[in-house]
């Protein structure tokens, strides 16, 4: 179908495909697949308040926002990423030099860049807004329905959408796969992140700086300037649950100097803006990422603490693989949510959610571990990626510019060859 959803009856509304889910995940698959032809409806309250949390967007990422249409009006609100710097804070008998990583070591000109959730979901509401083929329907859906030839879900209003293929990408805790019988399975680490935004007094100089504690990663992420001309970072601290409670009470000011201490002043002397987030940390897989009539992207798919900025970069990749899918069973005649289409996504999308989710679990597991045995594998497997450079580039490449296996969306044009004389 390829034609604007239509409501059929005083309570039905017929479209090719339901989003579940108006986070920056659900808006960017519904963008994708409206401008490819496909008739969307995207279903849920849409995030747009600031609660202190930040992505940073690697390269891949931007060329999926740069083929919506959505990158040119991103871009001013984010901040360039070119320094990726690890120190081990952890205390340990171990302990390394700081490790960096340089976009140009792998000629680029930055890694990608860091903007604030909600500003980037405002900046893809308002382009799904204006995209003729995509219906926004902001309510919660529940009562779903999956059929042989179709599914379907209530909105609290008392419409009833119609599909072709369900997309959960409605979070964690996603209604829809729990209604598919999708069994998920999630483990807590006892560990809270905490996120707000940092004016300071030193230049970040377009440098991520990741500490690594005993509590989890400390992590600085550069921002574009205040408006009074101050820098500006985005934090990301994940410490135990026991540590967060004596947090919770600080005024702005207290909390500042804590983070600045934090942080061995790196940044100089820093001013708290908006306001604190508090989310607790665990780890989810899924049994599979899909199920009759329907797909799972993003957190619906996984869950796993934020370290080396990969959560919603890997939700982006499941977006654009779900989007290949989809047109690959159209151009072949086949049913957009049958099991085809569906075979071809889990393909696609396991090897590279199975590994990133394990890789950043044990990274996670070996801070909080205090065992030396465990210091000694991580500390020297960091020292080897800052002693040996080919080995650091092909890290860096896979983390922010894989090529094999990404979605065609997301590659880097290939340099062309040069002609045999």
């Amino acid at each position: 179908m390829t034609a604007q959803a239509q409501t059929t009856g005083a309570n039905t509304l017929e479209t090719g495909i339901l989003v579940c889910g108006a986070g920056a995940a659900g808006l960017m698959t519904g963008l994708a697949l409206a401008q490819a032809g496909v008739d969307v409806v995207v279903a849920g309250p849409a995030p747009v308040a600031a609660n202190g949390r930040t992505v940073a967007l690697f390269d891949g990422s931007i060329r999926f926002l740069e083929s919506l249409g959505v990158w040119e009006r991103a871009n001013p609100d984010a901040a360039s990423l070119s320094v990726m710097r690890l120190i081990d804070d952890t205390g340990s008998l171990f302990r390394i030099p700081p490790v960096e990583f340089r976009a140009s070591e792998i000629g680029l000109e930055r890694f990608g860049a860091n903007i604030e959730t909600h500003v980037l979901v405002r900046h893809l509401l308002e382009a799904a807004q204006a995209q003729p083929n995509l219906r926004l329907l902001p309510e919660l859906l529940d009562d779903f329905r999956f059929e042989a030839d179709g599914a379907n879900a209530r909105a609290a209003s008392g419409v009833i959408v119609s599909a072709r293929l369900i997309v959960a990408a409605d979070g964690r805790a996603s209604p829809a796969r729990r209604a598919a019988g999708i069994a998920a399975s999630s483990s807590p680490y006892g560990q809270t992140a905490l996120t707000a935004v940092f004016a300071h007094d030193a230049p970040h100089r377009d440098a991520s700086t990741e500490f690594h504690t005993r509590g989890g990663p400390f992590t600085l992420v550069p921002m574009t300037d205040a408006a009074d001309g101050l820098y500006r970072s985005g934090l990301v601290w994940l410490m135990r649950d026991r540590e967060v409670g004596a947090l919770s009470d600080v005024d702005d000011a207290a909390l500042a100097r804590i983070v600045e201490r934090q942080a061995h002043s790196v940044l100089g002397k820093m001013r708290l803006e908006g306001k604190r987030g508090r989310f607790p940390m665990a780890t989810m897989t899924v049994e599979r990422l899909t199920g009759p009539r329907i797909a799972l992207v993003s957190e619906a798919a996984h869950v796993f603490p934020p370290i080396g900025a990969q959560g919603l970069n890997l939700g982006m990749r499941d977006a654009a693989h779900l989007v290949e899918a989809v047109l690959a069973a159209r151009e072949a005649g086949e049913d957009l949510g049958g099991p085809a289409a569906l075979a071809r996504y889990e393909a696609l999308r396991k090897g590279d959610v199975a590994s990133r989710t394990t890789s950043v679990d044990i990274l996670n597991r070996s801070l909080l571990a205090d065992m030396p045995p465990v210091d000694f594998l991580r500390g020297a497997g960091l020292a080897t990626l800052a002693s040996f450079g080919p080995l650091r580039r092909a890290v860096m490449r896979r983390g922010v510019l894989p090529q094999s296996g990404a979605p065609l969306v997301m590659r880097r044009p290939e340099p062309p060859r040069a002609l045999a004389g």
